[in-house]
């Protein structure tokens, strides 16, 4: 029996946080400064000593990047904002209703809002002794992957009752997600009016040294693209994009791959961009405006940008038996 005055406990509950990259809140230059200045502060992201990088961000970048970001957001916002917040929301919904009665289904933005240390407190208020943190990255990276779960363990460092927490690890040879990626890329592919000369993956970039100090997801992303050409028996090509800086990048650059493609005989193309869990600034006005914009200007003829796999049957199917696997133990049957 609970004495008088004791504080009420909640019912113990199993909780999923799914989380993505993040956002600014709006698609200004004042609310995309305030994004940049964190995303850019975190020393998983730029490995450059703080006091020579600090003046840098400070006294150029987040004087004069914002308001052309700002423009780009503003190509791609919809009613519901951000469309990674808007579909990782969403993501977010689907899985609840699966999980409903076993599991308590909630997202964050590791930069941005809403926030990681929030949501972990709202859920461990409302009983969830037990906590899957769900980074939505398929390639392990350190400047995504590691520092979500950084986050997830300054939070939990400051609370008295911590919760259990286990994290999802990479997928990015699961064959759920590369079954995932095939069924969704051939509907999307058989839907179109023209059949491409190529299909081009495209990742999100990394600075080269991050593979010389041993990060993964360069492999990671490498296998990817060969499991998934495998699984629908065809040539891909990869690169990846997003370069930001002077430092050496990953290569082939896609920007740089889709200018060479008409002149090598490719003028009939798809792009996807099987790294990202859910369509975004990168997806939709990177590749899908700007990256259509030079192709066509090259001399190619037709460009399709596929989706990624967002909340398609095949996609959300995909994340409710990975997050099933990794509940295993916690999870009672259905």
């Amino acid at each position: 029996m609970i004495s008088a005055g004791h504080p009420d406990i909640p019912t113990p509950q199993i909780g999923v946080l799914l989380v993505n990259l993040g956002t600014p809140d709006a698609p200004d230059a004042p609310s995309v400064k305030r994004y940049l200045r964190e995303f850019l502060s975190d020393k998983r992201v730029i490995e450059i000593p703080s006091f020579l990088w600090q003046p840098i961000l400070r006294g150029i970048i987040l004087n004069t990047r914002p308001a052309k970001s700002a423009h780009a957001y503003s190509q791609v916002w919809t009613e519901d904002g951000s469309p990674l917040a808007a579909i990782t929301k969403r993501q977010a919904e689907a899985l609840a209703k699966i999980f409903a009665g076993r599991a308590m289904v909630d997202w964050a933005m590791r930069y941005g809002n809403p926030g990681i240390a929030g949501k972990l407190e709202a859920l461990k208020a409302a009983g969830c002794e037990r906590i899957l943190l769900a980074p939505l990255y398929p390639q392990y990276c350190a400047a995504t992957t590691a520092t979500a779960n950084d986050a997830a363990f300054v939070a939990l460092a400051a609370m008295r009752w911590q919760p259990a927490l286990r994290t999802l690890p990479p997928y990015h040879d699961d064959p759920l997600y590369i079954g995932a990626l095939k069924t969704d890329i051939e509907r999307q592919l058989e839907a179109l009016d023209f059949t491409p000369d190529r299909l081009l993956l495209s990742f999100h970039g990394m600075p080269q040294r991050t593979l010389e100090l041993g990060d993964p997801y360069h492999c990671h992303c490498r296998k990817t693209a060969r499991l998934l050409g495998e699984a629908l028996e065809r040539e891909v090509d990869v690169a990846f994009q997003s370069r930001f800086g002077r430092a050496q990048w990953l290569e082939p650059a896609t920007d740089k791959v889709l200018e060479a493609y008409p002149g090598q005989g490719v003028h009939k193309l798809a792009i996807a961009a099987p790294g990202f869990s859910a369509d975004c600034l990168e997806t939709i006005e990177e590749l899908g405006i700007r990256g259509r914009a030079s192709f066509l200007a090259a001399g190619g003829t037709h460009f399709a940008r596929l989706d990624c796999l967002n909340t398609s049957v095949a996609g959300v199917a995909m994340l409710e038996r990975l997050v099933a696997r990794e509940l295993e133990g916690w999870l009672s049957a259905p």
